[in-house]
């Protein structure tokens, strides 16, 4: 649970320690906005991913089922900075599928949390595989992460890609081969 107090008096610290008037009129109000945002943003470890996947359809076919472009925006735990991007996912069901929102939801779950990019692949690859047992699952993620295009190195436009594969996709190169053909179809 945010304990929005606490963010408030770390911002007001913050602010002074950085040498401004908190009492300015541009930030008086800066520490509860910046509290209600972390509230919002973060919103995600009170989430549960099996409760999102519970709602579940039975099927007849174990054909893949992709769902693509899956904008999301995450907190880097390292530098407490944004990085953001698309999640392409794609599972071979085994008698049950979910609702198509109900993968986008899951995705949001996880990045709604101070994350690294590699961790949320995971972590979303692994709930998807544990709470619908598909044959498979295939995460791949691309984003660009601010810490790297704000400040260090300062390349912005880079982007970094993670993969995260359970099941059959782990196994058959021929289903790694159709993720691929399916995210580049037009």
């Amino acid at each position: 649970m945010v304990d929005e107090s606490k963010i408030r008096q770390a911002i007001e610290l913050l602010l002074d320690g950085m040498g401004e008037d908190v009492t300015r009129e541009g930030l008086v109000d800066t520490p509860e906005r910046i509290a209600r945002m972390y509230t919002q943003i973060l919103s995600g470890k009170d989430e549960d991913a099996g409760e999102i996947l519970s709602k579940r359809f039975k099927v007849d076919n174990s054909e893949c089922v992709l769902v693509k472009d899956i904008v999301f925006y995450s907190m880097c735990e390292h530098h407490l900075m944004p990085f953001y991007g698309k999640a392409h996912i794609a599972y071979i069901p085994d008698g049950e599928v979910v609702g198509l929102s109900k993968i986008a939801r899951t995705v949001e779950c996880f990045a709604k949390r101070l994350q690294l990019q590699e961790q949320l692949s995971a972590q979303v690859a692994d709930a998807i595989m544990e709470y619908l047992m598909p044959k498979g699952v295939m995460v791949v993620m691309e984003a660009e992460h601010m810490c790297m295009t704000m400040r260090g190195v300062k390349k912005p436009g880079s982007k970094t890609v993670t993969v995260a594969t359970r099941g059959i996709f782990e196994t058959d190169s021929n289903a790694r081969d159709l993720f691929f053909r399916m995210l580049n179809a037009q």
